[in-house]
C-alpha cells in the first residue's frame, strides 16, 4: 500500500483553480494512476487552508469556494478518494514552532512544515508502507519513504 500526502500546489491543479492548474492536465492524469493502483490520498489540514487562502485570492472566489468547500465536505463524510488527516494537537504545533525558524530560512513555509510533520506521523505509523509526499514543489516532492 503506498500513502501519498497531496500539497496544496496538487489540489489547485485538481480544483482547476484559476492561475493555480498550470499543471492540471498532469497532475489528472497522475491521480488516475494512482487511484487505479488504490493508493490511500491524504488530505493534510495544511493543504486545505492554504488551497482556501488561494481561493479567497480569485476574482470568482464565492464559486470557487463552492466547489473547494463541497470537496473538502467529501472527503470529511469519506465519499471522495481524498481522506482529510486530523487537526495539530498542541504538542506537534510546538514541534512546529520549534523547527520553523530553521525552515524559513531555507523559504519553506508553516504549511509546509505542517504537511511535513503530517508525512513524519504517518512515516511512524505506517513504518512498512511506502510513504510520499506529492507535490509540485522540489523541497516537498522529495520526500519519498
Amino acid at each position: 500500500m503506498t500513502i501519498v500526502l497531496i500539497d496544496t500546489s496538487i489540489f489547485c491543479n485538481v480544483l482547476n483553480i484559476p492561475n493555480r492548474n498550470q499543471r492540471q492536465a498532469a497532475v489528472q492524469q497522475k491521480l488516475e494512476e494512482y487511484l487505479e493502483a488504490n493508493f490511500t490520498l491524504l488530505l493534510p489540514l495544511a493543504t486545505i487552508i492554504e488551497t482556501g487562502n488561494h481561493i479567497a485570492q480569485q476574482p470568482d472566489s464565492f464559486r470557487v469556494a463552492k466547489r473547494f468547500v463541497e470537496e473538502v465536505r467529501k472527503a470529511l463524510a469519506g465519499e471522495s478518494p481524498f481522506v482529510t488527516t486530523p487537526a495539530l494537537d498542541q504538542a506537534t504545533l510546538a514541534n512546529l514552532l520549534n523547527d520553523f525558524p530553521d525552515f524559513a530560512k531555507r523559504g519553506i513555509g508553516l504549511g509546509d512544515c505542517a504537511i511535513i510533520a503530517e508525512f513524519d506521523r504517518q512515516c511512524q505509523l505506517h513504518p512498512h508502507q511506502h510513504i510520499l509526499i506529492w507535490s509540485l514543489d522540489h523541497h516537498l516532492s522529495s520526500y519519498d519513504r
